[in-house]
């Protein structure tokens, strides 16, 4: 087998998508990747989801890595890629440092740290990077390249990917927290479940395009609200209950967990 350019360790659904970000976004052709699976049933899933992609059980001779294990494997898998030849790695192992990639992958070798969210399974992630000791910033728009395949990328120090884990690693739980007690609501005063689910999911969906394509979540809020309204009657209830106080306590909280995890 031919040097791959990368090799994708982990073929999981956060590896698949990523493998599938990639080769949508038309700079990484097929053959110029292999996804590294142990399990024999998934490799024969990946073979059908990615034709031409080499899908194997153990890690090719190749350029570049993506290390997209669970975090006590992240280590070892580093150290698997290097010796295959890999002078670039980019990890999505949950809470591993790049002093940790660093140690693993040795002196020369090119490490970046990524944190990203779920909704990179349907192309709209968020992820933050960080370089460790010998990354550039060639290295690290390579893994914005790949990264960025999945949805935006935001450079950080890495002391601000605890913060960024508290607020969108962990913020999609939130919306979805959000979206079952809105279904609930919903429920409570008459809807049927499947119709409560249609509908949060579409409102969910058409406010957080309007965010996207605006940018002033205030300014949008503001255009809901008439005085004496409908809207104003269910903000004036979240004001009551102290919303924005439980949402900077569960970031704080999922920010000092992270730190800890780190």
């Amino acid at each position: 087998m031919n040097e791959i350019d990368v090799a994708m360790v982990g073929g999981g659904n956060m590896g698949a998508a990523l493998l599938g970000g990639m080769i949508s976004s038309g700079q990484f052709e097929p053959g110029s990747i292999a996804v590294v699976e142990r399990i024999d049933a998934r490799r024969v899933e990946l073979t059908g989801l990615f034709p031409g992609v080499q899908v194997v059980a153990d890690v090719p001779s190749c350029g570049a890595a993506v290390i997209a294990v669970k975090p006590d494997g992240a280590a070892d898998a580093v150290r698997t890629t290097v010796a295959a030849g890999a002078r670039r790695i980019l990890s999505i192992a949950a809470g591993v440092t790049t002093t940790t990639l660093d140690a693993a992958a040795g002196p020369d070798v090119a490490v970046v740290r990524a944190m990203p969210n779920t909704p990179a399974l349907v192309g709209l992630g968020a992820s933050a990077i960080a370089g460790g000791a010998a990354a550039t910033d060639a290295d690290l728009a390579w893994a914005e390249s790949i990264l960025g395949s999945v949805g935006i990328v935001e450079r950080f120090d890495e002391p601000q990917l605890d913060a960024f884990t508290g607020v969108a690693g962990s913020g999609p739980a939130y919306v979805f927290l959000f979206a079952e007690a809105l279904v609930d609501a919903a429920v409570a005063e008459g809807f049927d479940e499947d119709t409560a689910q249609r509908v949060v999911a579409q409102l969910l969906l058409g406010a957080s395009t309007l965010l996207a394509r605006e940018g002033d979540p205030a300014q949008l809020r503001r255009n809901v609200t008439s005085p004496g309204g409908t809207t104003a009657a269910g903000l004036e209830r979240f004001d009551a209950h102290g919303l924005r106080a439980v949402v900077a306590d569960a970031v704080a909280a999922a920010t000092a967990r992270s730190r800890e995890l780190g």
